[in-house]
């Protein structure tokens, strides 16, 4: 104990010495241009002297040569940064172990993805049978020199024999989907283009079921807004110029669509949205066994109105299975006969304390998911509702998975915590049994942290929970530490225990790390996101502001040893709390975020998001949204933490122009402060299919300018 003692004070000491030594590296930011656009908005007049930087990277010489100058600078300051190296060590270190996807059966073959540790890209294998000697099939790291095309969804054919599978290309969302024969690993001809937020769902073995957009306009493809997404049917060994129109509303171009096919082939399911809000309208269309490419496809109304969250669990015969919210903010299992003249939904499952997650029906069961203050449990009920055992997770976690069909014997679900990677389980249907399918060898010692929970008061009272974790010595001496807080609050989205190296490399260099499940979220249910949006938005930031002080209060960190960071929704959190709380935070990290909240939904999938954000063009919205948006309430004469904003030039989710105005604004009002910069991948996207090489340089970046700014300190670095 005297030790550790010794060791905490050496950080505390530590904190100190490496917060003055940061206030010696002055940065000399690039010149921006700045612009006298000034535009009158409900009475307003909005500056907007940036927008320029709203560009196509690809195609704008101007915003290209700024994010040249811009990386130069930031990469000289991240490389002064003498924990740098030892942070990307760890990290990769961290990453180096052999991690598998969950097994999806298909006929007689067992399909998973699996990466040896550092490959860029996980590989996706196939079994015959389950103990099978596994074959690889697709090997997505000889697909680009920088590992940046990736394998995304993938979907079996009801028998196995073919395989369906989406590449990814340099981070964007759009998808390629491609053939393969998985008993000879032949590439089949068949291209997809232009897919994107789409399912794959198989007709038998004939062909299946995807979701498109029409092409954009020459040079718009990863700016332009996404409307008008139809459903198409692809025959096997066709032209994508022969697939058929399955369902479309092109006198309703917002409405997005996708489908999903029952497992026994009867019905097609399709599932209209809006925005992303939880409000959709169902549409039904009998196969049965007729010919796909001979008969129209006639939809019948299930669900009219965008009203309430309708998500298909599996069809038996004419019986659907759904989870909904309506009359259940907090979800429920039901069942309707669509044969019926007048179909009529039946409780099977009421709604209960804790929020539903998913619900699968795999052999004669019902396996239900529900989160407890955002951590997982599971359980399996009879095919009418009655209890019959619960799955022990005997942890604090996350589970996932549970996929399957009715009549199967087995499923596999996936368990993770924030001190384990995921271990894939193998739940026996008939026994009730789990056994592990493959665990990681790991390098550390997960009984070596410490998860706890915590309940704080936002500023209304509201009670938010926290998890706080930390090295078991640390949390012993209990002195204060530099501490990574981390929020997203929005879009219904939960934040569960999950394992990251990244995070990992933090704690094991002695620093806490604290998620926050801010109000917005889906943690309970629809109540629980409705506090956090629209007009309700101020509550997120309220949530996380208070948190941060909650860890100061509580002795968890010191005064200047706060860092915060988050993703998109939630690099928007980061941009919003700290132009609200510039002196509570000693270090920030804003990812992908969106940034200029009166024109977000101009880009792309931003139109999506009136749901949670507001329309801009609406006045009372519009007057929301200006009080917090990020570019929009930076201030001059204002001291603002640290803060490396980080983005990608080819993320066409959240454009990169919402960073790089952003950072533009905070760099010229803050010229000579504490550094404010911006860190441009290339080839990255919005976050997903990133190769391994990319997330840990990003990691390692992140953290030693974290790190450098709270004072946390590496013995012996």
């Amino acid at each position: 104990m005297q030790r550790r003692v010794k060791l905490l004070v050496g950080l505390a000491f530590g904190l100190c010495a490496a917060a003055a030594a940061a206030e010696t590296m002055k940065v000399t930011y690039p010149q921006t241009r700045r612009t006298d656009l000034v535009e009158q908005q409900f009475g307003q007049a909005v500056a907007d002297p940036y927008r320029w930087l709203e560009n196509d990277v690809r195609t704008d010489q101007e915003v290209a040569g700024w994010v040249t100058r811009e990386n130069a600078v930031t990469q000289d300051y991240l490389g002064s940064l003498g924990q740098r190296a030892w942070f990307g060590q760890r990290i990769k270190a961290l990453m180096d172990y052999e991690r598998f996807g969950l097994p999806h059966k298909a006929g007689k073959f067992y399909f998973y993805t699996r990466n040896s540790g550092l490959q860029n890209q996980a590989q996706l294998f196939v079994r015959s049978g389950l103990g099978g000697a596994p074959r690889l099939l697709i090997d997505p790291n000889l697909w680009a020199k920088d590992g940046a095309t990736a394998l995304d969804g993938w979907e079996p054919s009801k028998s196995g024999k073919l395989l369906a599978y989406a590449v990814q290309d340099g981070g964007t969302d759009w998808r390629i989907i491609r053939l393969l024969d998985s008993e000879t690993g032949k590439v089949l001809p068949d291209e997809i283009k232009w897919a994107k937020f789409s399912g794959i769902s198989w007709i038998g073995d004939t062909g299946f079921v995807y979701s498109r957009f029409p092409v954009p306009a020459s040079g718009q493809a990863f700016q332009q807004l996404n409307k008008n997404q139809e459903v198409r049917f692809h025959r096997i060994g066709t032209p994508q110029s022969a697939d058929e129109l399955v369902y479309a509303t092109p006198d309703k171009p917002d409405l997005g669509h996708g489908a999903e096919v029952t497992h026994d082939g009867r019905w097609m399911v399709i599932t209209s949205t809006q925005g992303t809000d939880s409000r959709n309208a169902v549409h039904l269309i009998r196969l049965g066994g007729r010919k796909a490419n001979t008969d129209k496809w006639a939809a019948k109304t299930l669900v009219a109105e965008l009203e309430n969250d309708w998500r298909l669990i599996e069809g038996m015969g004419d019986t659907l299975y759904f989870m909904t919210n309506q009359g259940a903010p907090r979800l429920k299992v039901v069942r309707v006969n669509v044969a019926a003249t007048n179909p009529q939904f039946t409780d099977i499952v009421p709604e209960r304390a804790e929020t539903l997650e998913r619900a699968r029906i795999v052999g004669n069961r019902l396996i239900l998911s529900y989160l407890k203050d955002a951590a997982s449990t599971a359980e399996t009920m009879s095919l009418d509702g009655k209890p019959v055992a619960h799955i022990a997770l005997n942890a604090i976690g996350t589970a996932s998975g549970f996929t399957g069909e009715p009549g199967d014997p087995e499923t596999f679900y996936s368990f993770t915590s924030f001190n384990q990677p995921s271990a894939i389980y193998r739940y026996d249907a008939a026994t009730g049994h789990s056994t592990p399918f493959a665990q990681p060898k790991l390098t550390f010692d997960p009984a070596n942290y410490v998860i706890e929970q915590s309940f704080y008061p936002s500023k209304d009272g509201t009670k938010i929970p926290l998890f706080l974790v930390r090295r078991k010595d640390v949390a012993a001496v209990n002195k204060p530490v530099p501490t990574l807080l981390y929020g997203y609050g929005g879009f219904d989205i939960s934040l569960t225990p999950g394992f990251s190296a990244t995070r990992m490399a933090w704690l094991e260099a002695g620093g806490a790390f604290a998620m926050a499940n801010l109000r917005g979220g889906g943690e309970y249910g629809k109540a629980w996101h409705d506090a956090g949006r629209l007009n309700n938005k101020q509550n997120v930031f309220d949530d996380f502001i208070a948190a941060g002080e909650f860890l100061i209060a509580q002795g968890i960190t010191p005064k200047g040893g706060l860092a915060v960071q988050g993703g998109s929704n939630g690099g928007l959190l980061i941009g919003a709390v700290v132009n609200q709380r510039p002196d509570l935070f000693a270090a920030a990290n804003a990812q992908v975020g969106v940034m200029d909240m009166l024109r977000f939904d101009r880009f792309t999938a931003g139109r999506y998001w009136v749901d949670d954000y507001g329309y801009p063009s609406k006045e009372a919205d519009w007057k929301v949204l200006r009080a917090y948006s990020p570019y929009h309430n930076i201030r001059s004469g204002v001291a603002y933490p640290a803060l490396l904003v980080t983005t990608a030039d080819t993320d066409d989710r959240v454009v990169p122009g919402h960073s790089f105005k952003y950072t533009a604004a905070l760099q010229a009002a803050d010229p000579r402060g504490k550094p404010h910069l911006i860190r441009i991948e290339t080839r990255a996207g919005h976050g997903a299919g990133k190769p391994t090489d990319k997330v840990v340089a990003e990691g390692a970046d992140v953290l030693a300018f974290l790190a450098q700014w709270t004072g946390l300190t590496v013995p012996g670095v």
